[in-house]
């Protein structure tokens, strides 16, 4: 659930924050964090290399356990709580030996439950399982790309893929782009749909809160000089005589720059641009 605000200014009428009625009221597991070093966009040189960067509130990183690789031991559900680095919650769970892990909250899954990783468990939503375990039209999050390497996708705020069919040694994924893509059927996926859907409803409403995230003011390009911007420079608001590009001059609309042959092309069925009736056969 999401929250609004009564207008005393003008940006507070149509701020929209999430409701955090539902996570513990406590401070993450000392254990299971470490220290982020800020880098204000810059690389190992002092450059700048992404723009637009820097301030934020000190954070503390949560380990998550993306690989969920300890099977057939059960786990409760002991908080749910907040992680400043994504958009999605955690769930922090207890094991049967006493060992704590934080994972990634699926929508529906209640302090309390009992969750499980390994071959041929129950089919529940938080349970994790290779997808040739799983039945044919699941949702499923936080999936791996290669076996035992810990979930790369599927992982923010609201997603979910859907597991479509089985092939020989891979399995037809759905992504939540639209994309039909092959994944090793050994990779292992957790059931459900990530926690905390309204995720993109929320509205910042103001620059201050921004800044607060970590995101500086962007400067158009036409409000510069001609030797700061492609798009500077001009007598007057200038358009058209230029086609959209970034600061390095790279076009910004249109301009392939991706690489014609990628060495994973094979793996994409069905590319996400597409009509969702273009499905390229496989396998050969």
């Amino acid at each position: 659930m999401s929250r609004s605000y009564r207008p005393y200014t003008p940006s507070r009428r149509f701020i929209r924050t999430a409701d955090f009625s539902e996570l513990a009221d406590k401070p993450p597991e000392k254990r299971l964090t470490v220290g982020i070093r800020r880098t204000g966009g810059r690389n190992n040189t002092g450059r700048i290399m992404v723009r637009h960067i820097g301030g934020r509130h000190r954070r503390r990183y949560r380990l998550v356990d993306f690989k969920r690789d300890k099977w057939n031991v059960p786990a409760r559900v002991v908080a749910l709580e907040y992680d400043p680095n994504r958009s999605a919650r955690l769930a922090l769970l207890q094991y049967m030996d006493g060992e704590r892990r934080y994972i990634l909250h699926p929508a529906g899954l209640r302090v309390g439950e009992s969750v499980v990783s390994g071959e041929k468990v129950e089919i529940k939503v938080g349970n994790a399982l290779p997808l040739k375990d799983i039945p044919e039209g699941s949702f499923i999050h936080n999936l791996e790309l290669q076996a035992g390497c810990g979930g790369k996708l599927v992982r923010s705020a609201g997603a979910q893929a859907q597991l479509m069919s089985r092939e020989g040694e891979y399995a037809h994924v759905k992504m939540p782009s639209g994309e039909v893509r092959l994944f090793p059927k050994d990779s292992m996926a957790t059931l459900g749909q990530v926690g905390n859907v309204e995720h993109n409803t929320l509205v910042f409403g103001n620059a201050g809160r921004r800044r607060h995230m970590g995101v500086r003011p962007t400067v158009r390009g036409t409000a510069m000089n001609a030797v700061d911007h492609p798009h500077g420079g001009g007598r007057g608001k200038s358009k058209g005589h230029n086609h959209p590009r970034s600061p390095h001059n790279q076009l910004a609309k249109g301009y392939k720059t991706r690489r014609p042959r990628k060495v994973w092309d094979w793996v994409i069925l069905q590319d996400r641009r597409r009509g969702k009736g273009a499905l390229v056969s496989t396998l050969g």
